[in-house]
């Protein structure tokens, strides 16, 4: 069964999108509710598996990761996926892996601090077994970078 949010909820995940340590009080305040209300709401959409916890935004260029890259991994045989991302996650500089369809089995996305750290990131990636080639794509600009946009198109 899927949880629907009402506007109360869509209200409470918009104040948590926009600050993620922001107490539950200060949110009641601001929406003229009891602090117990934002409590019960929050907690049932923990529950319903709507929010998954908080995290912190990371800003890798203030500590000069600057080089992005999207990688495109080719691998000798599908049935090796599930190993290979495995692998990946041993690779610190892999912040995002996809199982994708199309030219590749696996997208993934590396910080990495030059074009010299993100050569022996992806010679790491080319060394995993049954990895049969990469392709590099450098990111030039981060235009868009938000996993909690799409909130605000939801429907209620």
């Amino acid at each position: 069964m899927n949880y629907q949010l009402d506007e109360i909820d869509k209200k409470i995940l918009d104040f948590l999108v926009e600050n993620t340590r922001m107490p539950f009080t200060e949110i009641a305040k601001q929406m003229d509710v009891s602090a117990g209300t934002i409590h019960v709401r929050v907690k049932k959409m923990e529950d319903a598996g709507i929010i998954l916890g908080s995290s912190l935004t990371i800003d890798y260029g203030k500590l000069d990761y600057h080089f992005t890259a999207f990688i495109g991994i080719l691998l000798t045989k599908s049935n090796r996926t599930q190993e290979v991302l495995k692998e990946l996650t041993t690779i610190p500089n892999v912040i995002e892996a996809s199982v994708i369809s199309g030219k590749y089995n696996i997208f993934c996305k590396i910080r990495a601090k030059n074009t010299e750290d993100a050569k022996r990131i992806i010679y790491k990636i080319d060394d995993i077994q049954d990895v049969m080639r990469t392709e590099s794509m450098i990111s030039m600009e981060e235009y868009i970078s938000d996993k909690n946009r799409l909130i605000d198109a939801v429907s209620i």
